[in-house]
C-alpha cells in the first residue's frame, strides 16, 4: 500500500517507518527539516520536505496514498519556553489542516496518533488539543474511516527527571504514591500502528496502546535499582510550588500550568476514566525494560 507519514523520523516515526518499509508498503514521510531527507531515504521512504501549515502541500502529498497517518506534537507548534506560543489553539489550526487537505485529496482512511485524555475537553490541561484534533477529523464524511490511536502516558517523558534526580536526589511531581497507571514504550505505539495498517477499516474507531501499569513508587524503585540509587523516591509537593519551580525556568505559562493540570489529573485518575472503558492488552515493554534505557540516559546526562 502507499502510505504518508506525518510526523518525520521522531520516537515513533523512524519505528513505524522502518516496519512499514520492512512489511513491503510504500512509505512517504512528511518533514519539515531538509536535513531529515537523506535519513528518511537511507530507511527505504521517500521524503516529503514541507511544513503542517501548508494545507496546499498536505493535499498534494496525501493525493493517492491508500492510508495517511496523521500525527500532531508540541514541537509543531514552537519552542516549550517561547512564551509568545498558544500551543493548544496552534495545534488544533494543524488539525483544521488536516482535515482540509484530506478533504481535498479524497484520502479514505486515516490513522491518527491521538492520546490518552482525549475523551474530554477539560481536565487534561495542555494535552487538550488532543480533543480538539480528534473532533475536527470526526467532521469528516461517513465515508472517510479513521483510526485513532490514544496511547497513555510515554516512558520516555520520565528522561525529564534525571536533573532533579541528580540535583534534588528525587523524583518530583504534584501526584504520586501506590496506585498503579499505565505507560507506554514508543515501540509498542509504532508496533499497533504497524498492525493497524494491515487490518481492516470500518468507520471511525478508538484503541488504547499501554506497555505497563506501574505506580509512581514502583517507577522511582525501578529506576532507582538501576541507576544504583535504589532508595530513589517520587517526592510529591504542591501543585502551586511545581508551577512555580517550572516558570522559575522559563516555561511558556501556558505549558507550566498545563503540565500542572494534567498531572493532577493523573493523581486524580480522572484521566484514566475513559481508558478504563476500553482497556487494551499491554504491550511487550515492561517498565524493567525502559529502566535499562534510563540508566543509560541518566549516565551519559
Amino acid at each position: 500500500m502507499n502510505i504518508v507519514l506525518t510526523g518525520s523520523l521522531g520516537n515513533i516515526g523512524r519505528l513505524l517507518t522502518e516496519t512499514l518499509v520492512s512489511n513491503g508498503h510504500t512509505v512517504t514521510v512528511i518533514s519539515s527539516n531538509a536535513k531529515r531527507q537523506k535519513n528518511i531515504e537511507l530507511l527505504g521512504a521517500k521524503a516529503a520536505i514541507g511544513n503542517l501549515q501548508d494545507v496546499d502541500f498536505l493535499a498534494k502529498i496525501f493525493k493517492g496514498a491508500d492510508i495517511v497517518y496523521l500525527m500532531e506534537t508540541m514541537e509543531a507548534a514552537g519552542d516549550m519556553f517561547d512564551k509568545s506560543v498558544d500551543f493548544i489553539s496552534d495545534i488544533t489550526k494543524i488539525g483544521k489542516n488536516y482535515k482540509e487537505a484530506v478533504e481535498r485529496s479524497r484520502v479514505q482512511q486515516l490513522i491518527h496518533l491521538s492520546s490518552i485524555g482525549a475523551h474530554t475537553d477539560t481536565g487534561t490541561g495542555i494535552i487538550r488539543f488532543h480533543h480538539n484534533v480528534e473532533t475536527i477529523l470526526r467532521q469528516l464524511p461517513a465515508n472517510i474511516a479513521i483510526k485513532f490511536i490514544r496511547p497513555v502516558s510515554f516512558y520516555i517523558n520520565l528522561f525529564s527527571s534525571i536533573h532533579n534526580i541528580k540535583s534534588k536526589g528525587a523524583i518530583i511531581s504534584n501526584y504520586g504514591g501506590d496506585v498503579k497507571e499505565p505507560w507506554v514504550s514508543p515501540k509498542d505505539i509504532a508496533a499497533v500502528i504497524a498492525e493497524e495498517v494491515d487490518k481492516e477499516f470500518e468507520g471511525k474507531t478508538i484503541r488504547y496502546v499501554a506497555s505497563d501499569e506501574v505506580s509512581p513508587n514502583e517507577i522511582a524503585s525501578a529506576l532507582g535499582e538501576a541507576i544504583g540509587k535504589p532508595d530513589l523516591k517520587w517526592l510529591v509537593i504542591p501543585s502551586q510550588q511545581l508551577l512555580d519551580n517550572w516558570l522559575s525556568i522559563g516555561f511558556n505559562e501556558q505549558v507550566a500550568k498545563g503540565f500542572v493540570e494534567l498531572q493532577e489529573s493523573q493523581g486524580s485518575g480522572r484521566l484514566y476514566d475513559d481508558y478504563h472503558l476500553h482497556k487494551p492488552s499491554l504491550g511487550k515493554v515492561k517498565l524493567k525494560d525502559f529502566a535499562k534505557d534510563f540508566a543509560e540516559a541518566y549516565a551519559m546526562e
